[in-house]
């Protein structure tokens, strides 16, 4: 059986809503954050040597890094679904944005929430993190433009992969300024899938916004 080792408030949360998505089995192993130091606990450390969630067991397989993890449950349990054919142009572009979300896109994005709590000590770095920001978020707005999901007609698990970009993004208040990132963090959001994963995993931060 898959498990999910599932940490809250965590992009382990696109975990669960792209195996609901699927309606592939499995189960939710919970872990949760410290109250006042916001890390996750010690014993997530005997499933990933570096502590950190998400990371998925099935049998005696251990993966970790979220793009891994979507793209293993999508050529083991998705038979076809929430992927383009592969040696297609809308493959290579739904490739493309598995790789991009965590390898360009989250950067400056989690640059901006930590070394916003630096106060006054991080203000040199704002411009050039905001300059990035703009430059990333721009690129997904524009690739947003008259379609509902990034790939294709359908959703697919590129949308599932980008989506934690989207949901940084409304949750700092930058939603009017992209409104086709609002558009695409409120259409997934309503889908049962994504509902569903969220009563599984629990509270979450960058959930649904009113």
């Amino acid at each position: 059986m898959l498990v999910v080792h599932h940490l809250n408030d965590s992009r382990s949360q696109r975990i669960l809503w792209m195996l609901e998505e699927l309606g592939a089995p499995y189960e939710i192993k919970h872990y949760a954050r410290d109250a006042t130091t916001r890390l996750a606990p010690p014993e997530l450390r005997a499933v990933n040597q570096l502590g950190k969630s998400p990371v998925i067991t099935d049998g005696d397989l251990t993966v970790i890094e979220s793009g891994a993890i979507i793209d293993y449950i999508q050529r083991k349990y998705g038979a076809g679904r929430l992927a383009p054919a592969t040696g297609t142009d809308a493959y290579e572009a739904y490739n493309q944005w598995m790789h991009y979300a965590e390898g360009s896109a989250m950067l400056p994005l989690m640059l901006a929430l930590y070394v916003g709590r630096l106060g006054e000590a991080g203000a040199p770095l704002q411009p050039r993190i905001e300059s990035e920001t703009a430059n990333h978020l721009g690129y997904v707005e524009a690739s947003l433009a008259g379609r509902d999901w990034l790939v294709g007609s359908d959703l697919t698990a590129a949308d599932v992969q980008m989506s934690f970009v989207g949901e940084i993004a409304a949750s700092t208040g930058r939603g009017a300024q992209y409104p086709n990132i609002k558009a695409w963090v409120d259409r997934f959001q309503a889908r049962p899938a994504y509902k569903r994963a969220l009563e599984r995993g629990g509270p979450y931060n960058m959930g649904p916004r009113s």
